[in-house]
């Protein structure tokens, strides 16, 4: 049975809310107050929060923020008699599943709230599946049962959620960029590309064209313009091999990508945005 935590100043809102959703099956707390609200958030976990927005003690907004302090995946409704666009747009940006004006009709409440339950659900499911599916998904050529393995394996799941730029570090033929590729397809960047590129194979001049691109007429045999890696990587992930033998100028352009998240192409003054997520490795 989904819990249901309902926070509001006023006595008959609380008992109104309490009394609809429990003839919809859900267990309801009422709690009078903003404060009261996350007291009882910290000790019991709810799958649904409905707060109001005007609170004598704490208002909506700083409950909200509270509540996903908690558990960033409760779904959160707020209601509010003083409806604005400027206040409904604060509200989703900071993480609510919905906003409603007051008054309202309640078994509009109740469609809201069974779709915000069923968001919450398909949330643990993802989170659950993405668990199931790392064997197969990342780890299928990644061979090794002792506890470095193991512990080297945690960290990658652990690392692959997040944004961050990875440095990989081993010996050659150690599988870094199996492991660059696992980091790849557990994250939520894995439905775009993946390029990978070993620096220490391509000499100095022609690594910034394949990694930076050029315009047409930045040299002699450049008739046309060209994308580089990074442009093809774009929204995705980008594996830079050997990092280490990368030219040092070339390196500090690398330095303004991961910064700056643009370049210019080779011949070019017009600089390029890219969204990529860079994973290097070295020995």
């Amino acid at each position: 049975m989904p819990s249901i935590l309902v926070i509001d100043d006023k006595e008959s809102m609380r008992t109104m809310l309490s009394d609809v959703l429990t003839d919809e099956g859900y267990q309801v707390d009422a709690a009078s107050g903003g404060k009261e609200g996350l007291d009882l958030a910290r000790v019991k976990g709810y799958d649904l929060a409905i707060t109001d927005m005007k609170m004598p003690d704490v208002d909506g907004l700083e409950v909200l923020s509270g509540l996903k302090n908690l558990d960033n995946d409760m779904s959160v409704i707020i209601m509010t008699a003083y409806g604005t666009v400027e206040t409904a747009v604060a509200a989703m940006k900071s993480g609510a599943y919905d906003f409603v004006t007051k008054p309202f009709d309640p078994d509009h409440l109740t469609v809201i709230v069974e779709r915000a339950l069923e968001n919450r659900r398909l949330l643990a499911e993802n989170s659950l599946l993405r668990e199931e599916l790392a064997q197969s998904l990342g780890f299928s050529e990644i061979i090794g049962q002792n506890e470095k393995m193991k512990d080297v394996s945690r960290l990658i799941q652990k690392v692959a959620g997040s944004d961050t730029s990875v440095l990989l570090q081993g010996e050659s033929g150690t599988g870094k960029e199996l492991f660059a590729r696992a980091i790849h397809n557990l994250s939520p960047r894995r439905d775009k590309p993946y390029v990978a590129i070993n620096c220490a194979a391509i000499p100095r001049e022609l690594l910034e064209n394949e990694l930076f691109g050029s315009e047409k007429g930045a040299f002699t045999s450049s008739v046309a313009r060209k994308m580089g890696k990074f442009e093809i990587a774009n929204n995705g992930t980008i594996f830079l091999d050997e990092i280490g033998d990368m030219d040092i100028s070339l390196q500090a352009k690398l330095l303004r990508v991961l910064q700056q998240k643009c370049f210019e192409r080779l011949g070019g003054n017009k600089s390029v945005s890219v969204d990529v997520r860079v994973i290097a490795a070295t020995n």
